[in-house]
């Protein structure tokens, strides 16, 4: 008996602006316990295919079918704005039309399998990045769900995290579909890829884990590539035959006419070679050229057992000074930076009318109601005009287009280039990273990574990507998990 169905796409098309296509007559289908990564380039309907799963949106054309109302719950990338103030209890008594009585006991055992623990009348805003992250996926599955969906569910998470996500995932029974750009992550469990492609709207499905179904998308690339060369050289060959016969008259001319058929035939028949994402440019984040002491911390604030314990340090941080702060999630690394950002803590000094160029992972440094060029604007330094704004967020991929649009319309990759865009016209003497290569499309975090190294005032950064921090020239590190 052939595996069930429990999730089909027939012939869908969908368009948020009349004739100008998100997908194109994209057609797959999805089996029961299937674990599968939604793959594509940016703007390709990754979250528009969730969408449509959900029945948040309608297709223009064509169906999606649920086989059996099978129910569905998403992990979101970030907890909304107005979630924040929530206690624990309060946010996951939102996953149900009627609260149950056994919500504690519930929200024990979903907590458990994320392996979380913290007290269910914490407030959800005063969670770490990776604490949320796992609340995030807990949500989902709270609802018990016939269907998972996953968008960038590593992020905040660290590798105790990200390990213990993995295991789950493999024994989970039910179907899951994933987007990450996570490619360690993905391999581990996917066994089989959806590839949208940006230019064509439409869907490819490759079976196999996810390195080598990568492997196959650029060998199938380089054929694409080969092929239209042979054809090119052919076409070439054709029309200095034409131009030769065109000349003749009699049986050449109409030999002519020929030939011209076969450079029609062979121009419809070259392939449409994918091209991948834009990549942002090379830039540089200027710095304010303050000089002197610029950060001195004497003591900082850790999370043990889920309370604050004061821990003596010695660390100063001048020009060109580097400092990477590591640790397990929960203990305390996001809430150190707001501290040092909101100059809130006594143990730590920052030298006077040092500007501070602040990358919150949770974004809460932009005003969502404020359009995407009144935020540039707000922080341009003296002597930038709005022309060369508008040229340094192009070169970002902060188009003109989006100049207009409220911050709440961005999707979170945008929020993050908006944010090195704020960072690049600020011109500050210290930055502040705290995981700033979230939600970053893999293919523009080497140009971060270069910019931030490049950078010439000091910089304190939290990140739990590897690769990333590997890049950077880092002078000291201060590693929370040893107090």
């Amino acid at each position: 008996m052939a595996e069930e169905v429990i999730l089909r796409f027939d012939n869908v098309t969908f368009e948020y602006l009349e004739k100008k296509p998100v997908l194109d007559e994209v057609c797959f289908g999805v089996r029961k316990s299937a674990k599968l990564t939604l793959m594509g380039q940016n703007g390709a309907g990754k979250s528009t295919i969730f969408k449509l799963i959900k029945g948040e949106l309608k297709p223009t054309k064509g169906n999606v079918f649920i086989t059996n109302n099978a129910t569905i719950a998403t992990a979101l990338q970030v907890i909304e704005r107005q979630d924040l103030d929530l206690t624990v209890e309060e946010y996951f008594s939102k996953a149900f039309f009627k609260v149950p009585g056994n919500i504690k006991s519930q929200i024990s055992k979903v907590m458990n399998a994320v392996n979380l623990t913290v007290p269910i009348d914490r407030k959800v805003g005063d969670l770490s990045g990776g604490q949320q992250a796992r609340i995030l996926l807990a949500f989902a599955l709270i609802q018990n769900p016939d269907i998972l969906l996953l968008d960038e569910p590593t992020n905040n998470l660290d590798q105790e995290g990200i390990d213990h996500l993995i295991q789950f995932l493999v024994m989970y029974d039910k179907t899951v579909i994933v987007i990450s750009h996570d490619a360690d992550f993905l391999n581990c469990f996917t066994e089989g890829v959806v590839y949208l492609d940006v230019f064509t709207k439409k869907i490819e499905t490759y079976v196999g884990d996810y390195y080598s179904v990568v492997e196959e998308i650029n060998l199938r690339i380089e054929r694409e590539i080969k092929k239209n060369a042979q054809l090119e050289k052919e076409i070439l060959d054709n029309k200095e035959k034409v131009n030769f016969f065109s000349n003749k008259g009699g049986k050449m001319r109409r030999l002519a006419s020929k030939l011209r058929d076969e450079i029609e035939e062979m121009e419809e028949n070259k392939v449409d070679v994918r091209r991948e994402d834009k990549t942002i440019r090379e830039f540089t984040i200027p710095a304010q050229g303050i000089v002197g002491n610029i950060v001195t911390i004497k003591s900082i604030k850790i999370i043990k057992n889920h309370e604050p314990v004061i821990q003596p340090v010695d660390i100063l941080l001048r020009q060109r000074d580097r400092l990477l702060i590591s640790g397990p999630n929960g203990i305390g690394k996001s809430t150190l930076l707001r501290s040092l950002v909101n100059q809130t803590s006594d143990g730590i000094e920052i030298l006077k009318n040092t500007r501070i160029g602040y990358y919150s992972q949770d974004f809460a440094t932009l005003d969502y109601d404020q359009t995407v060029f009144d935020s540039l604007q707000s922080v341009m330094a003296d002597g930038i005009d709005i022309q060369q704004m508008r040229s340094i967020a192009a070169g970002l991929l902060i188009t003109g287009e989006l100049m207009g649009l409220k911050i709440s319309h961005l999707s979170e990759g945008q929020k993050g280039l908006l944010s090195f865009v704020r960072l690049i016209l600020m011109q500050p003497g210290l930055l502040v990273l705290d995981e700033p290569t979230n939600h970053i499309n893999f293919r523009h975090i080497p140009i971060i990574a270069k910019a931030i190294n490049d950078f010439e005032g000091a910089i304190i950064l939290i990140s739990h990507m590897p690769d990333f921090v590997k890049e950077i020239r880092f002078d000291q590190e201060l590693d929370l998990g040893r107090f």
